[in-house]
């Protein structure tokens, strides 16, 4: 039926056109039209429009690999759209998945929460696949000589603390990770305990200790 309920609210014309009464929906036309119904009050069968839903055409900026693109999408106009929010952007150049990193109204006020109508940008990142900022300590445990590596993986990835990964020549021990600001679901930035885990769309940065057998060079 279009997605029409199988209840609605309406004014009868023959006990109640003032006032709206409950009514059972019978038919509705093909295309969704007018909607054939009958009141719960004195059974009167007659057509209704059903109201359509408004909406609203958003700019969305999605952050991907360190570049960005502009996309559009509409949504209901009231609608809230929130920092975390995930989902299907679908374009001509892309079908991906992007979770929302704040929401700007108009003056260039960013706030972490806002109705569609009162947006006019929403900021977001790409987390079908995603690239994580890995730190790496020697075994010795010196900081000096840390190094850093980004490992691409798709965002539902899981990191543990306590187990050992390997990307190409890097085998390393995870350590901590922090979960980034738009995560849900977390109770607090950082984790090192063993066994905490997190995806990869949710991480910020993970710590590590290099497992690599070999003399540790720093440069």
């Amino acid at each position: 039926m279009n997605d029409i309920p199988d209840r609605v609210p309406t004014p009868c014309p023959s006990c109640s056109p003032d006032l709206e009464t409950v009514h059972e929906v019978l038919t509705a036309s093909e295309g969704g039209g007018t909607v054939t119904v009958r009141c719960s009050e004195c059974a009167h069968v007659h057509k209704v429009q059903p109201e359509q839903e408004r909406e609203v055409t958003l700019d969305v900026v999605v952050s991907q690999d360190g570049e960005s693109f502009t996309a559009n999408v509409t949504a209901p106009e009231d609608e809230s759209i929130e920092v975390g929010d995930e989902f299907i952007l679908e374009t001509d150049e892309v079908l991906s998945t992007v979770r929302v990193t704040s929401v700007e109204l108009d003056g260039q006020r960013r706030r972490e929460e806002a109705p569609a109508d009162e947006i006019e940008t929403v900021w977001s990142r790409e987390v079908d696949n995603v690239a994580v900022n890995v730190t790496i300590h020697p075994q010795d445990g010196s900081r000096d000589d840390s190094r850093g590596i980004t490992v691409h993986v798709p965002g539902d990835y899981e990191f543990e603390v306590g187990t050992i990964e390997e990307f190409g020549e890097d085998e390393f021990k995870i350590d901590a990770y922090v979960v980034r600001d738009d995560a849900s679901g977390y109770h607090r930035d950082r984790y090192e305990e063993g066994g905490d885990t997190v995806l990869a769309k949710d991480a910020k940065r993970v710590y590590a200790y290099d497992e690599q057998t070999s003399a540790w060079s720093a440069w």
